[in-house]
């Protein structure tokens, strides 16, 4: 490509090797979860909420089991003054959930902020300003020096004005592009605004470092939080809280690393909604950690209906690929993928194991509210027969014979690839029904009656090509006397090669299914039949096998 020499690496690494989060496999427990949604989530939609939308929005929030929300900056325009007054005047703000306010480190948008809190019982007062070094040379045009004097006049102002207020006030700072800053300078103007706040066990004191634009891989960014981790003051009593933003689409990369680094809290918003490319997907972050066999303390226990939620208040869209959360995420059209998974949920049912273990399914969907039927194994001209009779095993109780679900497979497949479309379960169900189950064209069962004298004697009822007829065979079993009275009378040649049965239904008045496979000029021809009574449904197999032959000729 053109013009990549005009690119540098805008970011700074630590000043001294920062990498002991490399040695650790996994994250050990869920983080401090603060949603953003309301904040920079509301920012970047092309129509942001209205009142009603932002109050609905925090209800949910709260039912999802977020204990900090930012509910924005409130000093910056009448609506977000509003929505934190409505919030507080209504008395909509749980005892067990702090929110959480924005402010720049500017006097006039200090004041405004608390003067907005009153009544307030649990706020986070976030301070923050731009530390970077490109903001500070082409945007403030000021020195490290002057940086850091303004954010200390904020944090005195905060702590002045949270003395004045009664509420239990808690401070964030937040070095804004914190990512593009060289490090040094970073650990400094942080440990400057703790010398003000002087957090203690009972008053802790949040410091978060945000990937305000992405300029580097995560593994940078994760130094970059062990360093300040190691080195910031008042170690104990401060919580390192990571806000990844998504530029070079790494920040669910970012959010792990941080919390491995020694991040203790993750701000971020629902499905990764946010300027540019967006915010940190709290969605995947927490299921990731349940994938692991950690509780996230948030209750995605049912996902389509937090899509459902998001899409209609936000008008954002989930794209179908999105982590856990898309429409597709668990869907097998693959022939060879669908196979495995209903061989690993067969494998579970007979072997009881409780841990989780199944191919091609990180998680199990019905965890997090998704079904198998609709969305795990799909159908369409890629499936295979393992899919195709999972559907029919697994929405309508039929445990198919291996190779009859190979030739379903490659009827169900003619059809999608005729229709071009994918097929959804009924109409699966639909085509095996038609083509398969008591197929009634040229020879149709009207009755039977059986005597046994050593062997099974049969008189077979039947209309054939509209007339009715009585024949008669013998055998070493019904089944048998069945097919050689039909064999003889049909002058036709044939074997059965499968037959199996099984009940549909639990009760006395169960319906049962029964399968046959005859060889015939070495072809198998394959019936099912269905009825109360095994023995109907075991010939209406088998005439169904016939008739699909006859209806081939």
């Amino acid at each position: 490509m053109k013009n990549y020499d005009k690119y540098s690496r805008s970011y700074f690494m630590p000043p001294v090797p920062s990498t002991n989060w490399v040695h650790k496999s996994h994250i050990e427990d869920a983080p401090l979860w603060c949603s953003v949604d309301l904040r920079d989530g509301n920012q970047a939609l092309v129509i942001p909420m209205d009142l009603d939308k932002k109050v609905e929005f925090f209800t949910y929030l709260v039912n999802l089991g977020f204990k900090e929300i930012e509910v924005g900056f409130p000093a910056a325009s009448e609506t977000e003054y509003n929505f934190l007054r409505r919030l507080i005047e209504d008395d909509l703000i749980p005892d067990d959930v702090t929110i959480q306010v924005l402010t720049q480190s500017r006097e006039h948008i200090i004041k405004k902020t608390f003067e907005a809190l009153k009544g307030v019982k649990n706020a986070i007062v976030h301070l923050y300003n731009s530390t970077s070094l490109a903001q500070r040379e082409q945007v403030f045009k000021k020195s490290q020096d002057e940086i850091i004097d303004l954010g200390v006049l904020g944090a005195k102002l905060l702590k002045e004005c949270a003395e004045k207020e009664e509420g239990n006030f808690r401070f964030e700072y937040s070095p804004e592009s914190f990512t593009g800053t060289e490090m040094e300078f970073a650990l400094k103007i942080c440990n400057a605004i703790l010398d003000i706040w002087q957090p203690s066990k009972d008053n802790k004191v949040i410091i978060n470092l945000p990937s305000t634009v992405q300029v580097s891989m995560p593994h940078v960014y994760a130094s970059q939080i062990e360093y300040m981790s190691e080195n910031l003051k008042y170690r104990d009593h401060v919580i390192i809280s990571i806000h990844p933003h998504n530029d070079r689409g790494c920040a669910i990369a970012e959010a792990e690393m941080g919390l491995l680094a020694g991040a203790q809290r993750v701000e971020g918003t629902l499905f990764g909604n946010g300027e540019r490319t967006g915010n940190v997907d709290l969605v995947t972050v927490a299921l990731n950690m349940f994938s692991h066999g950690i509780d996230p303390k948030l209750n995605f226990d049912n996902i389509p209906d937090i899509v459902h939620f998001y899409e209609r208040i936000t008008g954002m869209s989930v794209p179908p690929r999105q982590p856990y959360s898309g429409e597709l995420v668990f869907a097998a059209f693959s022939g060879s993928h669908q196979d495995a998974i209903a061989k690993g949920m067969q494998y579970r049912g007979d072997h009881q194991i409780t841990e989780w273990s199944v191919p091609y399914l990180p998680i199990d969907p019905e965890d997090i509210g998704r079904e198998y039927g609709s969305d795990v194994i799909r159908i369409n001209s890629q499936s295979g027969k393992g899919g195709i009779g999972f559907i029919l095993h697994e929405n309508y109780g039929f445990d198919l014979p291996p190779k009859m679900r190979e030739d379903i497979g490659y009827t169900v497949k003619n059809v999608s690839d005729h229709l071009n479309k994918e097929l959804k379960p009924n109409e699966v169900y639909e085509i095996f029904k038609k083509d398969y189950v008591n197929v009634e064209d040229k020879v149709r069962l009207i009755d039977y009656h059986f005597k046994r004298n050593g062997e099974f004697i049969v008189e077979l009822i039947l209309n054939v090509d509209g007339e009715q007829k009585v024949f008669l065979g013998h055998g070493n079993g019904r089944l048998d006397s069945v097919a050689n009275a039909i064999k003889e009378n049909l002058n036709i040649s044939y074997t059965i090669q499968t037959y199996t049965e099984h009940a549909l239904e639990r009760g006395s008045n169960s319906l049962a299914a029964a399968y046959v496979g005859i060889s015939l000029e070495d072809k198998v021809f394959w019936g099912a039949g269905v009825d109360t009574d095994i023995i109907f449904a075991s010939i209406k197999a088998l005439i169904g096998a016939l008739n699909r032959k006859f209806k081939e000729k």
